[in-house]
């Protein structure tokens, strides 16, 4: 057996498990490109729903259609929760069919529509028991972004369209991911779009994944206290507490999204700006100092919590923000896995006790 069969790396760090398209993170040169289009060259030219067009068609002129009203029937309290099991119903609700049973074509419609359902269910969860704002008002609004917060909200400030959108951009794919991973996993198997889409939504209940902006917040309003921004971050070390927005199991260096993010925040006048630039930079020279030979350099979580909070995104909605952007990276990615036609089945090593009878239990 060779080597290649018999190595074990936990959490499968490293191993290539696919060939995609989609995205491409230089994790040394700290740039992400979607199909080749650096994200930079994206935010603030077009909206998000263009760029799901982008990562699903290859298109940047196919933009994503507009969310179509969906009941929401009971709301449960969780966002994230509400959204994993409205999904999983519209498959058979909408007589969607098994992947294996529909051509390319059908997949990306049934995604599409699914990826506007989850905007609307979400805004309509956020919104709550209140009465919903009408489908004449949503449609004035200028974007997806916009639409989505009318719907929510009943009204879109243009610096929190700015602000959502901007970050639903830079959450839009990154590779292979836990979301995207299962998302695959679920579409090897042939089942349906409505019930792989649900099935990447089940792990942002998960705090390490897609949750951890909402967790830099409680630092940032620590750090406002603090007279001393950096001794605040040799405290918290001192203490064993972890800081939060630093590191990435990709980049090496600064994470491109937090650069974009950070722009923003910038641009639109966050009032957290200031203390967030503070906070970051004593935590990078602390980091620095502490772990001399290990990259731990800005990430995605850390402006995204300044540039949410800016937009009045309660810190426990921020898995399903993160589930609003990432439709389109699941939607390609379940995509390119349908187009392999294999099932995914990994292999793993028993270690478990040698032969034995029950006698010996």
């Amino acid at each position: 057996m060779s080597s290649a069969s018999t190595d074990f790396r936990p959490g499968l760090e490293g191993v290539i498990a696919f060939e995609s398209e989609i995205a491409e993170p230089d994790k040394d040169g700290g740039t992400l490109r979607y199909r080749g289009v650096d994200i930079e060259e994206l935010v603030g030219r077009y909206p998000f729903e263009n760029v799901w067009g982008l990562l699903v068609d290859e298109d940047i002129n196919a933009p994503l259609p507009p969310s179509e009203a969906i009941h929401l029937q009971d709301p449960s309290g969780s966002v994230p929760a509400d959204l994993q099991a409205a999904l999983a119903t519209l498959g058979p609700k909408w007589g969607m069919q098994k992947l294996v049973d529909i051509d390319d074509k059908q997949a990306r419609d049934d995604l599409a529509r699914l990826s506007s359902a989850t905007l609307t269910i979400v805004a309509q969860a956020a919104r709550g028991k209140q009465p919903p704002v009408p489908e004449a008002e949503i449609a004035q609004g200028e974007n997806a972004a916009a639409k989505f917060l009318i719907r929510w909200r009943g009204e879109a400030d243009p610096k929190h369209v700015k602000a959502l959108d901007t970050y639903w951009i830079s959450a839009a794919e990154h590779g292979l991911n836990a979301s995207t991973f299962t998302a695959r996993i679920a579409a090897s198997t042939g089942a349906d779009c409505a019930a792989a889409m649900s099935s990447a939504v089940g792990t942002l209940s998960g705090p390490l994944h897609g949750g951890a902006p909402a967790r830099v917040l409680p630092m940032l309003e620590g750090a406002e206290k603090a007279d001393d921004v950096e001794q605040y971050i040799r405290d918290m070390l001192g203490r064993g507490e972890r800081i939060m927005g630093f590191g990435h199991r990709v980049y090496r260096a600064y994470d491109p999204r937090a650069v974009v993010l950070k722009r923003t925040a910038e641009e639109l006048g966050s009032p957290r700006y200031e203390v967030a630039a503070a906070l970051e930079e004593a935590a990078l020279n602390v980091l620095r100092e502490k772990s001399p030979g290990r990259p731990l350099e800005t990430n995605v979580e850390y402006w995204a919590a300044v540039v949410l909070d800016f937009a009045q995104i309660p810190p426990g909605l921020t898995p399903a923000m993160f589930g609003c952007a990432r439709t389109a990276g699941w939607s390609a990615h379940i995509l390119e896995q349908k187009r392999t036609g294999r099932l995914i089945r990994p292999g793993a090593r028993y270690i478990g006790p040698a032969p034995r009878s029950v006698d010996d239990l």
